[in-house]
C-alpha cells in the first residue's frame, strides 16, 4: 500500500460531485480548440489500431488455398430450409495476387487467436507506466511498433506459421498498452463538462477502423494483392505514428500553441496534474472499492456481446441464412457504422443532459449503463423469431450495435470519475477481464449453437448482469483510498 511519503503532490481529490463545484461556464464546447483537436488525433489513432486489429481475419481468405476445406460449426444448415446453402468454396478457381499457403481451419484460428495472447499481456503493465512516466510515450511506441510489425507480416508468413504467430502476438503486445493510456491522457485533457463527449468521439473511431477495413480490405487484396493490403495499411499508419508524436502533448501546460484561455479551462477542471501516481499503488483498497468492481462486471458482460457479434454475425449470415461470403462480409458492416454514431451521439446527449441539469452525472452514467446493455439483448433475443429475414436480422444487430454504444457515456468512461489518479493502471485491469470474455464468448456461443440454436442469444450475459452493474455504479463515490491521499 502507498503511504503518505510514497505519493506524488498532487491536488487532493474532491469527494464532492465533479459537476457541482465552482467550474468556468460559457466556454462552450470548442470544436476547434486543442482539446477537441486532440480528440480527433486520437479518433484517427483508434481507426489506425482498430485496422490492424481485423486485417489479417480479412486477408486470411486470400491467404489459404481453401480447395477440399470445409468449415464446420457444427451447427444445422437447414434453420432456413426454404434458402439455397451457400457455398463456402467455389468450385471455379480463383485468382490469388499474392502466395497461398495450406493451412488448416486450426491454424488459421490459432494465427487469429495469437493476438489476443498478446493483447492481453501488455494491458496492466501499459497502464501503470502511462500514469508513472506519461501516456505519450507509452500510447506513441506502442502504436509505432504495431504498425512497423505489420509491414513484417507478409515476410513473416513466407517464413512459416509460426513467425507469422509471433508477429502476430507482437502485434498484440504492442497494442495492448494503448487504450490505459489513451484514459489516462483524458485525466489530463478533459473537462468534466465534457468529457463524456471527448472520450466517446475519440474511441469511436475504433468502430470506424472496423467498418472501414471490412468494406476496403477485402477489395484491396483481391485487385492489388493481399501483401499489397499489409503494406498500404501499414505504411500509410507508421507515416502517422510519425506525425503523431509531433501532434500531442503530455498535458496542457507542455502545449505551445494552446491559448492562455483554454489553458486555464483546462487546468482549473482538471482531476489530474503531473504524474497520476507513485511507483506503488493501494492495491489493497482497490480491491475493496466497490464501484471498481461493478464497472469490471459491466466491461466483462457488454465484451460478451459485443466479441459474440463480432466474431460469429458473419457465420450466422452465412451458415443459417446461407449469404455467400461477400454479402456476408458486406452485410457485417451496417453494425459498425451504427456504433461509430452512436458513441459520438450519445456522448454528445449525456454532457448535454447533465449540463442543462435533466440528470445527475451519477444518473446518467447508471442509465446509460442499463440501455446499452439492456436494449442491445433485447434486440438479439429478437433475432431468432424474425425467421430467415436477413434485412431484418441485419437491422436487429445494427440496432443492437447502436445502442450498446451508449454504455461508452456509462461504465466505459466510469473510471475517470470514480479513480481518475489511477484510470490507466485499473482500465489496463479491467480491460484485460473484459478481453477475456471476448475469448470465451465465441466457443461458449459455438458449443451452445449445437446444442440449442435458437435460444443462443439468451445465454449472453448482458441482460441478466446489467441491472445489478447499473445499479452498482457510484460516479461521485471515489473510493477510501481516493478522498484520503494527497
Amino acid at each position: 500500500m502507498e503511504d503518505g511519503s510514497s505519493a506524488p503532490e498532487v491536488h487532493e481529490e474532491s469527494t464532492c460531485p465533479l459537476l457541482d463545484e465552482q467550474l468556468p461556464r460559457g466556454k462552450g464546447p470548442g470544436l476547434c480548440s486543442v482539446r477537441w483537436g486532440l480528440a480527433f488525433i486520437l479518433h484517427i489513432s483508434l481507426f489506425v489500431m482498430y485496422s490492424q486489429r481485423v486485417d489479417l481475419s480479412i486477408a486470411i481468405v486470400a491467404m489459404v488455398n481453401s480447395t477440399g476445406q470445409e468449415t464446420s460449426l457444427n451447427v444445422s444448415t437447414d434453420v432456413c430450409p426454404g434458402l439455397s446453402p451457400a457455398p463456402l468454396n467455389t468450385s471455379q478457381p480463383r485468382e490469388v495476387k499474392g502466395p497461398v499457403y495450406d493451412w488448416t481451419p486450426e491454424t488459421c484460428g490459432m494465427l487469429l487467436s495469437s493476438f489476443s495472447s498478446g493483447y492481453l499481456a501488455t494491458q496492466i503493465p501499459g497502464g501503470y507506466l502511462s500514469g508513472a512516466v506519461g501516456w505519450k510515450p507509452v500510447l506513441g511506441i506502442g502504436m509505432l511498433l504495431s504498425s512497423v510489425l505489420s509491414l513484417l507480416l507478409p515476410s513473416a508468413a513466407e517464413l512459416g506459421v509460426v513467425y507469422l504467430a509471433l508477429i502476430q502476438a507482437l502485434r498484440g503486445l504492442s497494442q495492448g498498452v494503448i487504450f490505459p493510456a489513451v484514459y489516462t491522457l483524458w485525466t489530463k485533457w478533459s473537462p468534466p463538462q465534457e468529457r463524456t463527449c471527448l472520450v466517446n468521439f475519440a474511441d469511436a473511431g475504433t468502430a470506424l477502423g472496423t467498418f472501414f477495413t471490412l468494406m476496403v480490405g477485402g477489395i484491396t487484396c483481391q485487385t492489388l494483392g493481399w501483401p499489397a493490403f499489409f503494406y498500404i495499411f501499414g505504411g500509410v499508419s507508421c507515416v502517422w505514428c510519425l506525425l503523431w508524436f509531433f501532434l500531442v502533448y503530455e498535458d496542457p501546460e507542455s502545449h505551445p500553441c494552446i491559448s492562455t484561455m483554454e489553458k486555464e479551462y483546462i487546468t482549473s477542471t482538471s482531476t489530474q496534474k503531473g504524474p497520476c501516481h507513485s511507483w506503488s499503488l493501494p492495491l489493497l483498497s482497490m480491491l475493496k472499492c466497490g464501484p471498481l468492481w461493478a464497472i469490471a462486471v459491466a466491461y466483462f458482460c457488454c465484451d460478451w456481446l459485443f466479441y459474440t457479434l463480432l466474431t460469429l454475425l458473419p457465420v450466422y449470415l452465412n451458415r443459417i441464412l446461407h449469404l455467400n461470403t461477400g454479402e456476408s462480409g458486406f452485410l457485417s458492416a451496417p453494425p459498425h457504422i451504427g456504433n461509430w454514431l452512436g458513441h459520438i451521439g450519445t456522448g454528445l446527449l449525456g454532457d448535454i443532459l447533465v449540463a442543462k441539469s435533466l440528470l445527475q452525472l451519477g444518473t446518467m452514467r447508471k442509465l446509460f449503463t442499463a440501455l446499452g446493455m439492456l436494449c442491445p439483448a433485447a434486440l438479439v433475443l429478437m433475432v431468432p423469431y424474425i425467421g430467415c429475414n436477413h434485412i431484418t436480422a441485419i437491422a436487429l444487430f445494427t440496432l443492437s450495435m447502436t445502442f450498446s454504444s451508449m454504455t461508452g457515456a456509462g461504465f466505459a468512461v466510469n473510471l475517470l470519475d470514480v479513480a481518475p489518479r489511477y484510470t490507466g493502471f485499473l482500465h489496463g485491469v479491467i480491460n484485460t477481464l473484459g478481453n477475456l470474455s471476448g475469448m470465451v464468448a465465441p466457443s461458449v456461443a459455438g458449443f451452445l449453437s449445437s446444442q440449442i440454436l435458437p435460444i443462443l442469444p439468451k445465454h449472453a450475459c448482458s441482460g441478466p448482469w446489467a441491472w445489478p452493474s447499473a445499479l452498482w455504479l457510484q460516479p461521485q463515490d471515489h473510493c477510501d483510498f481516493l478522498s484520503t491521499l494527497k
